[in-house]
């Protein structure tokens, strides 16, 4: 291997293709959203066609496998093999142009799906769009669509990516550059002899081939609409038009590898209605499909309970809008030119299937957020089903067979019964309208036992999907996971024509080996396993899902690949990635990391003093949208803790550990000083002292506050100071370590709202959630911390505890329980909420804001990634509407200074790339007399430093209705105004 390595990266250096060989990388790249690991020898990212073409030559000299790869969601194990990895996504992913008039559009393989989609309808004023909408769209490539084949949701109206390529651009494993057309191959630059002449030889080759099996490929191939597996030899035959960039298609990297395509786009239409419909159980669901088929949707999406349990578990009971009654749910999508006409046939087709009598209940959801909210469930779908919320673990491996539609109820009834010979549960979603199941099992791959299960069990189910006429794969394609069952489905004539078609593409056989024909083993390269069993000790609670499994690994291991951290759309996950666009920077890219990690594999094996996962979190805002926008709910702001808890035992932590990690300790010195702290840290010496303490001195520091200011600030609200006997009502108002150092008068404006809120209001203050010791990996202090605040609130009443800082109420409610293991702990942190959710809790019971001051007509919007995370995303939008703010602009995504990281020196730079992704651009969007919502501290930081004109404003500070707001809502003043007035008052 290692001589392989050296001799591959002499040739891609001579070509001046950088490849990257590190452990860490080659561990980000060991996976993709299958069972599979299988470590890469190196990873490039080619940024041209001459990139590609200089990789492939240095591939076919030193004898090593080429995989290309895109958005590296294939479920298969197509996008993993033993050889050089192309990342295709990272550079080559530009849409080149686009033509309405001949409805194409000219794209590189790395472009991702949803933006060729977004981009289309921007330049074609919504009447083009690009159909294939996988639930991966949003961060699988085109490449990888045409490599698999890939279909979607609206599958049923507009076909599989086949039937959407007009020319594909591939190179060789030869070298040659060829275009695949309708009708043949051609040079893609006339002027190359080589490419025409390997041209014409492989349409004689491809011909000749087709004429030899004609009966075969006739009788055996295209029989359904979803027959995936396999090459897709029969658009080869004479009346298919000899269409070899159709036939191309589904190759899964093992023909040629695709540089450019051009992609055939379909009018969209102008109005869509969503028909939800609940069932007993799948089977009954399936039954209705043909009916449901006469009104032509354009897509028809089913799911069972076990995710929409999930979603609700993970995300709060308001996560899935509008569902009706039922245990199994179809999503049914009607469109059409007029909106009247859409509805009647929704009407209709609910009438129709009432007859039925299969419906327990349906409805048309007409409202967008509950369109997208169903959406979303199935759309999540692989993440939520792999850990469902009644605890175990399912897997892909059986998930992708499809059958004709109208065989799915009988299939499905089948399968079941296959599932429970075996012990095996399966949960079930996928394309019921084109017959396409995705079922996630639930295998114990980390046992032998458990293995030769998951071996037995797919055998038959492959049987069983050949006897009802189907496929095994009805979009992942075959990969590792099914290449080996191809003969269960195919006669050997087709197989043979299978092998023969590869070789003449791929005569030096190192496309992507392992795959299609002569594939490996299907239960070899399972990433679970051979991990060594080994107790890892934890500080946080990660007890595993499943019994006897070592908390630590089950936790990291939670990361499938989905990929849903590398959208750059959508959600909060993952902002280090959205800002480098680099895998590392993902939090499936750290996780695949932690997983070598807890392997013990070569590459990557010092456990926790391992050098390479250190390197993987460092760019961790500790952000914590990953437990909630990651469907399988990867915790990595947990991980990143515990991790560093390990790994700086022993070591010298950085000099930000000290300065900003033991930020409340500090603000205790600071509090006595405070116009002395705040007249030094605005001079030159303050600069210098910033810079010792491994701060950058490109952030404007904070004003610190007096230590007694927030006292003033509660005393001036009439709320009861810490002490004495407490009420049975009421609210206890928790001002935090952030708000008495730094933002007193928040205290007095939240105690005020509060008041007239109704109930009493008791403050308390006597405690530290232990917030900046989590986040750098203190867990001995943290831990310390949060059981003396445990103490301090648990007051023997359920009265709501309302905290100020969301990161603060995030740390008590979820951080608390996970580390400090006892009752007391548990009960505190139930009856803790943020701010904004108490608020939005008292609107819903009928309480109207009366804020003493105009509320604005316009609000920026920043939630805080904790709030977000743990508490939600609805609640401050809905305290602003209830306060009379009419426009409320969504700067969704995580402002990018997340705590220490972006006061600290080494990330700067990437704090400020990662407010680009939102709330940069809301900030210059909008007029300078709109208000911008920041109830994080940081976040009101980061706005600070993007535009002193205005400051952040807390929730509490819009609607306060006394006095005090006057200073904040009629003559704001920015940290920078303060901190210039009190030194020159001191000076």
């Amino acid at each position: 291997m290692l001589e392989t390595r050296t001799a591959l990266l002499a040739e891609l250096a001579e070509a001046g293709i950088p490849a990257d060989a590190s452990p860490r990388r080659r561990a980000e790249y060991s996976y993709d959203a299958s069972n599979y690991r299988v470590e890469p020898i190196a990873v490039a990212f080619p940024r041209t066609v001459e990139d590609v073409i200089a990789a492939v030559a240095a591939c076919r000299s030193a004898g090593t496998p080429l995989i290309a790869r895109g958005g590296g969601t294939s479920m298969a194990g197509n996008a993993v093999g033993p050889g050089l990895v192309l990342d295709f996504s990272r550079h080559m992913n530009r849409v080149l142009g686009i033509d309405e008039g001949s409805g194409t559009a000219d794209v590189e393989p790395g472009v991702v799906l949803a933006t060729l989609s977004r981009e289309v309808e921007e330049a074609t004023g919504n009447r083009s769009t690009f159909a294939p909408d996988p639930s991966s769209k949003n961060r699988a490539t085109v490449g990888g669509a045409i490599a698999n084949d890939a279909c979607g949701n609206h599958s049923v109206r507009y076909g599989r990516t086949s039937d959407h390529v007009a020319e594909i651009d591939v190179v060789t494993s030869d070298g040659a550059r060829l275009t695949a057309t309708g009708t043949g191959l051609r040079a893609t630059d006339p002027a190359d002899p080589f490419s025409r002449d390997r041209a014409a030889e492989l349409c004689d080759s491809l011909e000749r081939l087709a004429r030899e099996h004609l009966a075969a490929l006739r009788l055996e191939l295209g029989r359904i609409p979803r027959q995936v597996s396999g090459y897709h030899l029969e658009n080869l035959l004479p009346e298919k038009g000899f269409n070899i960039a159709r036939a191309l298609v589904g190759s899964e990297g093992t023909w040629a590898v695709v540089v450019g395509a051009r992609m055939r786009l379909v009018p969209k239409p102008a109005s869509a209605l969503l028909v939800c419909l609940g069932y007993e159980d799948v089977v009954e669901a399936a039954r209705d499909i043909p009916t449901i088929l006469e009104f032509s949707p354009a897509a028809v999406e089913g799911t069972d309970e076990a995710i929409v349990a999930t979603m609700r578990h993970r995300r709060g009971p308001d996560s899935v809008l509008g569902l009706p009654y039922g245990r199994a749910w179809l999503f049914v999508d009607l469109d059409g030119d007029d909106p009247a006409a859409v509805r009647e046939q929704a009407d209709l087709l609910l009438a129709r299937l009432a007859q039925n009598g299969r419906l327990v209940q349906g409805r048309a959801a007409a409202d967008p957020a509950e369109r997208a909210s169903l959406w979303r469930v199935r759309e999540d779908g692989a993440g939520l089903s792999s850990r469902l919320a009644g605890g175990g673990e399912s897997w892909p491996g059986w998930e992708d067979s499809a059958v004709a539609p109208e065989r799915l109820p009988g299939y499905l009834a089948d399968l079941r019964t296959l599932l429970a010979e075996h012990g095996l549960t399966g949960v079930m979603y996928g394309h019921f309208g084109a017959g396409c199941m995705h079922i996630r099992i639930t295998y114990d791959l980390r046992s032998e036992e458990g293995r030769a299960i998951f071996r037995a069990f797919t055998r038959q189910a492959a049987e069983l999907v050949v006897q009802h006429g189907g496929s095994l794969s009805g979009e992942h394609g075959d990969g590792r996971a099914r290449s080996e069952l191809l003969p269960l489905m195919y006669s050997p004539e087709v197989m043979r024509a299978f092998a023969e078609s590869r070789r003449l593409w791929d005569p030096e056989g190192i496309l992507n080996p392992g795959s299609m024909t002569d594939p490996d083993p299907m239960d070899g390269s399972l990433a679970l396993a051979g991990v060594p069993e080994r107790e890892w000790r934890t500080s946080f609670d990660l007890r595993p899902a499943r019994p006897g499994t070592d908390g630590w690994v089950n936790a990291v291991q939670g990361c499938i690949g989905v990929g849903r951290c590398r959208s750059d759309t959508g959600g909060v996950m993952c902002p280090s990635y959205r800002a480098t666009r680099d895998e590392k920077d993902s939090t499936r890219g750290r996780a695949r990391v932690l997983q070598h990690m807890v392997r013990g594999a070569r590459s990557v094996e010092a456990g926790w003093r391992s050098e390479e996962v250190r390197e993987a979190l460092d760019l961790c805002l500790s952000c914590k949208a990953c437990s909630t926008d990651c469907p399988a709910g990867v915790d990595m702001a947990t991980y990143k803790s515990e991790f560093f808890d390990h790994y700086y035992q022993g070591r010298l932590r950085p000099l930000s550990h000290f300065s900003l990690g033991w930020l409340p300790r500090w603000l205790k010195l600071t509090g006595r000083l405070p116009r002395l702290v705040n007249a030094v840290m605005a001079s030159p010496l303050g600069t210098a002292l910033a810079a010792a303490g491994g701060l950058t001195t490109e952030r404007a520091l904070p004003r610190f506050a007096g230590a007694s200011e927030w006292r003033r600030e509660i005393a001036d609200a009439g709320v009861r100071a810490p002490g004495g006997s407490p009420g049975p009502d009421g609210v206890v108002l928790f001002v935090d370590t952030f708000t008495r150092g730094f933002r007193p008068e928040v205290a007095g404006a939240a105690a005020r709202v509060l008041a007239q809120a109704g109930g009493a209001v008791e403050c308390s203050a006597d405690a530290c959630c232990g917030l900046t010791w989590i986040s750098t990996g203190q867990l001995g202090t943290a831990k310390r911390l949060l059981a003396n605040a445990a103490e301090a609130l648990d007051d023997g009443t359920d009265r709501p505890i309302v905290v100020v800082e969301p990161s603060c109420a995030a740390a008590l409610r979820k951080d608390l329980p996970e580390l400090v293991h006892t009752d007391q702990a548990k009960r505190v942190a139930a009856r803790v909420r943020s701010f904004a959710t108490h608020v939005a809790g008292r609107v819903a019971h009928g309480w109207d804001p009366t804020p003493a001051q105009p509320v604005p007509e316009q609000a920026i919007l920043q939630t805080h990634c904790h709030e977000y995370s743990v508490f939600g995303a609805a609640a401050q939008r809905t305290a602003l509407r209830a306060a009379g703010v009419r426009d409320v602009v969504d700067a969704t995504g995580c402002c990018g200074v997340a705590g220490n990281f972006g006061f600290e020196r080494d990330h700067f730079d990437v704090s400020m790339q990662v407010a680009e992704n939102a709330l940069a651009p809301a900030l210059r969007g909008t007029p300078a007399e709109a208000a911008v919502l920041t109830d994080g501290f940081s976040c009101a930081r980061q706005v600070d430093q993007l535009d002193h004109s205005r400051p952040g404003l807390h929730l509490a500070q819009i609607l306060d209705p006394g006095p005090a707001a006057l200073h904040t809502h009629q003559t704001p003043m920015t940290t920078r105004d303060v901190l210039t007035k009190e030194a020159e008052e001191l000076t």
